[in-house]
């Protein structure tokens, strides 16, 4: 089985028992073509990596050396809205006020309902993710449990509350410990949600969410890595090894080897399942 395209993105879905289900994506620039491949199934097989040395920006399309913020060209990573600074601090984000790189996709994309959450593995981290994007956020950083602790008009208001929980929380997820499944069970995310009330400005605390459902995410691993060995297309053009699982945007290969599919955004690859 072999495919070739530019990497994306894992699709991420559950199934009925929380179980993460994973589609990786292949993209062709050149017929804007996608393929998609089911990754649960090919979990304990033997799968290759092959990098033809193309990287396209997933934003214009064009043939780039080098990759900014995960797929982009250096103009698009400078001037896209993708890429602006209030993807990473929500709290700078100005399409409340109709401004921004694009106002229209500010529009459409930021000054929407926005969910702040709560999400454990060794620490509680507390995130902001646009509301159509639970739990897929949630999945992306390899949360193990997660609780929506509120919910605001917009993307602005969601980084202000946010930002007024970093003291107490980190907002940084430790992707090493993340890999090794390194998870605290006694973290009660229920409990700590509404302790935090009692932090927060009443200005903010309105925006506090009554539901109290706690999200469990389970990850399709046979084995998860005790050390960590990242390796990567520009120093390894040539990756392969048995798929011991998946957990966030991660492969995890035998050796104790992890793969970001997500740093590989709009790299072109060959893939092959080799039994």
């Amino acid at each position: 089985m072999n495919f070739k395209g530019e990497l994306r993105k894992m699709l991420v879905d559950f199934n009925s028992e929380n179980v993460v289900q994973y589609e990786m994506l292949f993209f062709n620039t050149e017929t804007q073509e996608k393929e998609s491949l089911p990754m649960n199934e090919l979990i304990g097989k033997s799968i290759a990596f092959e990098f033809t040395g193309n990287i396209y920006c997933k934003n214009c399309g064009t043939k780039t050396k080098t990759s900014f913020n995960q797929g982009f060209c250096y103009p698009c990573f400078k001037d896209a809205p993708e890429s602006a600074e209030c993807i990473i601090r929500p709290e700078l984000c100005r399409a409340h006020l109709g401004e921004g790189r694009d106002v229209e996709w500010e529009e459409r994309n930021h000054n929407q309902p926005h969910i702040v959450y709560l999400a454990a593995s060794d620490v509680v981290k507390v995130g902001v993710t646009r509301a159509t994007q639970i739990p897929t956020r949630w999945i992306d950083q390899g949360a193990n449990e997660a609780i929506i602790l509120a919910e605001t008009p917009n993307r602005y208001l969601a980084g202000v509350l946010e930002v007024a929980l970093k003291s107490e929380f980190t907002d940084k997820t430790n992707w090493r410990k993340m890999l090794r499944n390194d998870v605290d069970e006694n973290i009660d995310l229920e409990e700590t949600k509404w302790q935090l009330e009692e932090l927060l400005p009443e200005d903010l605390a309105q925006y506090i969410s009554e539901e109290d459902d706690l999200t469990n995410i389970n990850y399709p691993v046979i084995e998860f890595p005790t050390k960590i060995k990242s390796v990567n297309l520009d120093k390894l053009p040539s990756i392969s090894g048995k798929l011991m699982g998946i957990k966030g945007q991660y492969f995890l290969l035998d050796g104790d080897r992890v793969m970001n599919i997500r740093r590989h955004t709009s790299y072109e690859v060959e893939f092959e399942v080799k039994d």
